[in-house]
């Protein structure tokens, strides 16, 4: 008889089946098998908070199929992810299946090839319980939260709605920065440059001290006209000249936290969309002339530890592909500055092969994968590479009772930039190359111009950004940050603006309540010391009941007085105002948000009860029959873009209008990833998105 290997997903399964041949047999679990139920809470508070673990519903089928192929096995081994999902997982398995979470049958894959399945079945172990009584008190603690309080909400705010405890902190993140932009007040302030030299000699150079060197900061127009006057006529003179020359050390590999900042920078990708990429890339895909291997390894960790083995692989192949100066001289160990890094039970996600390039896997990969291995790929190889060196040089120019400084480098050796540069949320300044200068040279000034400007707020908050402070922070796991941010733009307290995330006044309204009523709920340091509680749970510090009670009593507590201080009372949700007028009665139409999304209403309700679809005019035109494209939202939120004229005119596309038109027709233009391209039939112009 075969032995019965389980996992999560009939991908892995696949891959893995592969690597262990005859004499075992894999199957999937297809994720949870069973949770808490959905219609209950499903914990005993009164008896040590004993939870009812009751069969998922749609997967009764599956737990019989697992049975019975158990029954027919020469053992079960249980192969789910190596974190504390995966470990629960395992445990429900192993009480579903009869079998003795204390024996040997539990084994993990960091990666999913010959050698990393080759050594997680050689090293069975029992179930790790501490690993799954922190599964259970978070999941116990989500459970409690959500169930308790989702009812108040219900009451005090509007029928359907949720509240979490990470989410809810999530939410006020963004909503404190709304109104920390809102509160600030710009302080003006104006750059005086001055510009030397023309063509390739050319360079600037900004005022920034007095000829004594105290640091001068320009105000107000009457300032800056002053020091312009005082500057008419005066020689340029090179007065001070630094050379140095610095290093630029290499980023560190991802973590599960800065792969999904990097994707969100350099491709606009959501954090689920990144990880449902990486999964892919770790479960394993079919390689030409490799067959099926997991690419990368295990993509949920805050870890920067790198093995031996990988290291050298890497530095063998930078060796041979760019020559031994490009190989980093020692081994670089890489501190995390994550506040969530507790464990290090994986290392940093890499290639689990790092000989395998993309450009060898690329024809079997397609899309995001292809995209995501590149950047992981790229991303470790430079983490092993030497560093950038460049000469740097700074210059003070002199100029009555003024002193300008200028900088710029030029690089002497490019090192790990060979291959990766790391993506910016900010647009910084460039430093340029400056010409040769020396002490004691004058300089012919070309323009002297000021300019106004005026301090800027902190930029509202990203996918990027928000993963970066929910981190920082210490909010949540590797393995929330995607589905933290779902959940918030899913249940209508968060929508995105483009790349940025904004509250909508139903987040509004609730993240008030919760500031008001549960003010520990939605506070950083409270909900970043629950977390630690839970790596303390995790490796056995910690008894994960006495950490639940701990913060149910208090919780209880709030609610008790959330309900005394709310009692008779409703808050309402603001309606957003509209320049639209209603067409039954002429009032203004307001936008609402309901239980499937957002719409318009009249302001006049209830006398009035005209409502409509809301529907954004992208301002371009459709290909078929000239009507105005609309966007609109499909039944599972996805953006797709349709014709105004519907039902009458049927086209439709998932590609956006732009507001450039074709130069050879001039229809609108539709762009699809990269490219732009005219959708007339029998056009059939394209060209290349200019990048800015």
């Amino acid at each position: 008889m075969a032995k019965l290997v389980i996992v999560e997903s009939p991908a892995k399964a696949k891959t893995i089946g592969k690597y262990l041949g005859k004499g075992y047999k894999v199957t999937a679990s297809m994720g949870h098998i069973r949770d808490l139920p959905a219609s209950q809470l499903g914990i005993d508070v009164e008896h040590g908070y004993k939870p009812h673990y009751i069969t998922i519903k749609g997967k009764a089928k599956l737990v019989r199929e697992l049975k019975d192929e158990a029954k027919k096995s020469d053992g079960v081994l249980l192969a789910t992810d190596p974190d504390r999902e995966g470990e629960a997982i395992s445990w429900h398995l192993a009480n579903v299946l009869g079998l003795d979470p204390a024996a040997p049958n539990r084994i993990t894959f960091d990666e999913i090839t010959k050698k990393g399945v080759q050594e997680g079945m050689a090293h069975p172990r029992a179930i790790d319980m501490n690993l799954f009584n922190a599964q259970q008190a978070r999941r116990e603690l989500d459970r409690l939260v959500g169930y308790k309080l989702s009812p108040f909400l219900w009451r005090k705010v509007r029928r359907g709605l949720s509240a979490g405890r990470v989410q809810s902190v999530a939410v006020r993140l963004i909503r404190d920065r709304e109104l920390e932009i809102d509160a600030f007040k710009p302080d003006e302030y104006w750059n005086i440059d001055a510009e030397f030299g023309k063509g390739k000699t050319a360079f600037t150079a900004r005022l920034a001290a007095g000829a004594d060197g105290k640091k001068l900061t320009v105000t107000n127009r009457e300032q800056a006209d002053a020091i312009l006057a005082a500057l008419e006529g005066k020689d340029y003179t090179v007065t001070q000249v630094d050379k140095g020359r610095r290093r630029r050390v290499p980023p560190p590999p991802f973590i599960t936290s800065t792969l999904q900042q990097e994707a969100s920078r350099r491709f606009g990708f959501s954090a689920t969309r990144t990880m449902r990429a990486a999964q892919t890339l770790y479960e394993g895909v079919e390689i030409a002339g490799h067959g099926a291997i997991g690419l990368i390894t295990y993509m949920r960790t805050d870890s920067l530890r790198i093995s031996d083995e990988a290291v050298a692989a890497a530095k063998e192949y930078i060796g041979g592909r760019w020559g031994e100066r490009y190989i980093c001289p020692v081994k670089r160990k890489y501190k995390s500055r994550s506040a969530t890094a507790a464990q290090d039970a994986h290392e940093a996600i890499r290639p689990s092969t790092p000989g395998l390039t993309p450009d060898e896997v690329e024809q079997s990969l397609s899309g995001d994968t292809a995209r995501l291995y590149r950047l992981i790929w790229s991303r470790f190889m430079a983490s092993q590479m030497a560093d950038c060196e460049q000469d740097t040089v700074s210059v003070g120019i002199t100029a009555g009772d003024y002193l300008f400084r200028a900088s710029g480098y030029q690089v002497a050796f490019d090192g790990y930039t060979a291959l990766y540069e790391e993506a910016t949320d900010d647009k910084e300044k460039k430093e340029t190359a400056l010409p040769p200068l020396e002490q004691g040279q004058k300089l012919a000034l070309e323009q002297l111009h000021a300019d106004q400007k005026f301090t800027q707020p902190p930029p509202l908050y990203t996918e990027a950004t928000l993963i970066h402070a929910l981190e920082e922070n210490g909010i949540g796991r590797p393995s929330t940050y995607a589905p933290i941010i779902t959940t918030i733009v899913d249940r209508g307290y968060v929508e995105r603006d483009g790349k940025k995330l904004r509250t909508t006044p139903l987040g509004q309204a609730v993240n008030q309540v919760m500031l008001e009523q549960f003010p520990d709920i939605v506070d950083v340091t409270f909900s970043a010391d629950m977390e630690k509680r839970l790596d303390t749970v995790e490796n056995g510090t910690a008894n994960w009941v006495d950490t639940v009670d701990e913060f149910y009593q208090g919780f209880a507590k709030s609610l008790e007085q959330a309900e005394k201080n709310m009692e008779g009372k409703r808050v309402k949700v603001a309606d957003i105002p509209t320049d639209e007028v209603c067409e039954k009665c002429g009032k203004p139409m307001v936008i609402k948000s309901g239980r499937y999304g957002k719409f318009l209403a009249c302001s006049g309700f209830p006398d009035c009860k005209n409502t409509r679809p809301l529907v954004k005019d992208t301002g371009g035109l459709c290909p078929l029959c000239g009507g105005h494209m609309l966007q609109r939202k499909s039944a599972k939120g996805r953006i797709y873009y349709g014709c105004g004229n519907f039902p009458t005119c049927k086209f439709m596309t998932w590609d956006e209008p732009v507001p450039e038109t074709c130069p050879n027709c001039g229809a609108t233009l539709f762009k699809k990833r990269g490219t732009l391209y005219c959708a007339k039939e029998g056009c059939g112009f394209s060209k290349p998105v200019e990048k800015k």
